[in-house]
């Protein structure tokens, strides 16, 4: 009985905000933007590391049950949930970009990553972690597959596994029920990477037939600072078609997407994308947006669809003139980077068909933003009200860092994963019994 209490209100206390129309700074289909703010002297404010104490864990709603399903990973950044129900981790991070950290900035910015935890070798594999044991955990743990070059996305269609490299993607045989792959991968496609390589992550899906693969590319810059031709092929998602090889861009001036997942009501692709910083506090937000084949989203011309970034030399007009206006603004600076629809039925009916964002948190902002997971409602394949804290707790009161969400998935049995790369550790959440 309590717990249903508990659910009416926090469903009664969702809808009462959604009808007064009552969107966060920075939120919603149509977020109050300010006016860009100009510094010699960037925003950085990095929450430093202050990992998680004996049981110490973060907090959902009330009704829900936290627990962790697996720690002490090695900066675990991404979730993939096989048919069978097996967990896969990629445990990864950066490869070397010796470019990337030239010059005064980027020489702080790699202090300041080091701060947040950001800076640790890269395992360059996958965990497949099985089962749930009575306290919540994963029964089995094994080394899945090894010897990667920071690895990050993954998907499988068929017996064919593929894994998106920061430079590749890799197909391998996959077998049900084993928890390892032994066998050599072979290379599909080439993805942008290279020296600079500034946006490394490379997240993958497939289409619901099969047929074609997705591939996100972040840009290798801010805002084009290093040279519109370091972009090429980058803020962009790449189409694969399996069966020929053949391969396109699929939408462009997406700065940085991360979060893939197909909405299941319209069936449309959706993608969490990280924009631009050093535009003021409450500027650029974070989105989440469907993709439109051949759709251009203004990175680097401009921001918000035509909000001109007087920041790049070389204007654009003609592709300023098309650029759309994301679906959804998902806040400035809160590195907007999970992304999962709720299909599982084990949470209440108002999540059913939602989304699940994964946001890292931010550098750029003053007090910060993010480090928190949020539920969007959905109706219609369309967002349908503000957002909704799902998973908080990751800042201390002192304003640290004990973890840091990054990915997010459903697991077979209806609990959402949560991948804490600074945590080290996936948590699970399930309604209270």
């Amino acid at each position: 009985m309590n717990r249903l209490i508990a659910f009416g209100m926090l469903l009664a206390s969702g809808a009462a905000f959604a009808q007064n129309g009552q969107y966060p700074v920075g939120y919603g289909p149509n977020p109050k933007l300010p006016e860009p703010e100009k510094s010699l002297i960037p925003t950085v404010n990095v929450a430093p590391v202050d990992v998680w104490k004996g049981d110490a864990k973060p907090v959902a709603p009330a009704g829900f049950t936290v627990t962790a399903y697996a720690r002490d990973l090695a900066h675990p950044r991404w979730l993939y949930v096989l048919p069978n129900g097996d967990v896969l981790v990629a445990e990864t991070n950066a490869p070397p970009k010796p470019e990337d950290s030239k010059g005064i900035k980027g020489k702080i910015m790699q202090m300041q990553m080091k701060k947040a935890g950001a800076v640790t070798p890269s395992a360059n594999r996958i965990t497949l972690l099985r089962d749930v044991d009575a306290n919540g955990a994963a029964k089995t743990r094994a080394v899945f597959l090894k010897n990667l070059h920071s690895p990050f996305g993954m998907t499988l269609v068929g017996k064919d596994f593929y894994v998106a490299n920061s430079d590749a993607v890799m197909r391998f045989p996959y077998e049900e029920g084993k928890t390892a792959i032994t066998a050599a991968g072979a290379k599909v496609m080439s993805l942008p990477a290279g020296p600079i390589n500034h946006h490394w992550t490379k997240n993958i899906t497939a289409s619901p037939d099969g047929k074609f693969l997705y591939m996100t590319v972040g840009s290798n810059s801010n805002v084009a600072e290093n040279g519109i031709d370091k972009e090429e092929g980058r803020a962009a998602i790449w189409e694969l078609e399996r069966a020929t090889g053949k391969s396109r861009l699929f939408a462009t001036g997406l700065r940085n997407p991360n979060g893939m997942a197909w909405e299941p009501k319209s069936k449309a692709l959706w993608t969490v994308v990280n924009e631009r910083d050093e535009l003021g506090n409450d500027l650029v937000p974070d989105y989440m947006t469907s993709v439109k084949d051949g759709g251009f989203y203004g990175w680097p011309y401009s921001w918000y669809g035509p909000n001109v970034d007087a920041r790049v030399k070389e204007g654009r007009p003609d592709l300023v003139a098309k650029a759309i206006v994301p679906d959804y603004a998902l806040g400035a600076h809160t590195a907007s980077l999970g992304l999962t629809f709720y299909d599982g039925s084990a949470f209440p009916a108002s999540y059913h068909g939602g989304a699940f964002v994964g946001m890292h948190g931010s550098w750029n902002r003053k007090p910060h933003s993010g480090y928190k997971v949020v539920f969007v409602p959905f109706a219609d394949g369309k967002p349908a009200g503000p957002p909704q804290d799902f998973l908080t707790g990751f800042l201390t009161k002192d304003e640290k860092a004990a973890g840091r969400p990054v990915g997010v998935a459903v697991a077979k049995d209806g609990a959402l994963l949560v991948a804490d790369d600074v945590g080290n550790t996936i948590w699970r959440i399930v309604p209270a019994k």
